[in-house]
């Protein structure tokens, strides 16, 4: 189906008034889950201060949680993603001359990041979605140390549970398939990024119906369409089965046995700073 017939169905579907949880309110045009339609209905509840997005980890972008914002809300974007064939093909693409889209190939790192949000926007972001399965936590963290996105999205690993505040430690060059054949070894837990979310100012809406996408925005911009959750209340564990052998093949482990997988490497106990194995 062509990205025009996506956009006619799409915009026949309506923004609910009022949700018990964000999973009601999904739909999917270019995301992979359902986040274009929650998107769609935290930006209708809130007033935006600046209608300008970043999102790091797109690939080739024809799957992404801001794709249809750029192109059925006309908000102004910056992209970025480690290969540059992904945004070779971004800026062929007909939409990239159509919209007010910046695509830039860099492997983030706590180290550029700040200085590349600087070349390329403005201190004011709309939305900001972090998904670069790995370092998630820690760019969020240095993000912060500057910027104070309205909306926030944060993929975080189901796979470690939500009572745990942990994540996996620091690495520059953190390549999660090389760090760990199945792939699974990688990220945050939910309770990681929400407590530090907490601590910057930002209220807990709840997550995708996948199980790997948290929604985090501004204390001050909640109202009675828009309300904080715990992480109880929020948290989705993640029923998909994306593990892979040493071999590359797809193990389609579930469950417990995902963390299983995961025994004896290495994670960070944010709560004391220490080393802990899994």
């Amino acid at each position: 189906m062509t990205d025009k017939a996506l956009m006619l169905i799409a915009r026949g579907i309506p923004i609910p008034q009022q949700v018990d949880r964000l999973q009601d309110a999904e739909f999917s045009v270019f995301s992979q889950w359902g986040d274009d339609g929650i998107i769609q209905y935290i930006i209708d509840k809130i007033d935006i201060s600046n209608e300008f997005f970043v999102e790091f980890g797109v690939e080739n972008y024809l799957e992404s949680n801001t794709r249809y914002l750029l192109m059925n809300n006309n908000w102004s974007g910056l992209i970025m993603d480690g290969s540059t064939k992904h945004v070779e093909d971004i800026k062929s693409a007909p939409y990239f001359w159509k919209h007010d889209l910046q695509a830039v190939q860099s492997f983030i790192t706590c180290e550029n990041i700040l200085e590349t949000l600087s070349t390329f926007c403005s201190k004011q972001i709309g939305l900001l979605h972090i998904d670069i399965d790995g370092m998630d936590y820690w760019i969020w963290q240095k993000i912060s140390s500057q910027y104070s996105p309205d909306i926030l999205i944060l993929e975080y690993n189901s796979v470690f549970g939500f009572e745990k505040s942990i994540t996996i430690p620091y690495q520059p060059n953190f390549v999660r398939h090389r760090a760990h054949h199945s792939g699974l070894y990688a990220g945050a837990s939910l309770k990681a990024l929400y407590d530090y979310s907490l601590s910057r100012g930002y209220a807990f809406l709840g997550s995708n119906s996948a199980g790997n996408n948290a929604y985090f925005v501004k204390k001050e911009l909640l109202n009675n369409s828009l309300f904080e959750v715990s992480l109880l209340e929020g948290y989705v564990a993640s029923k998909f089965r994306e593990a892979r052998d040493k071999k590359g093949k797809l193990t389609f482990l579930r469950a417990e046995d995902r963390i299983l997988e995961l025994k004896g490497l290495p994670v960070v106990n944010l709560e004391n700073g220490q080393l802990e194995i899994l």
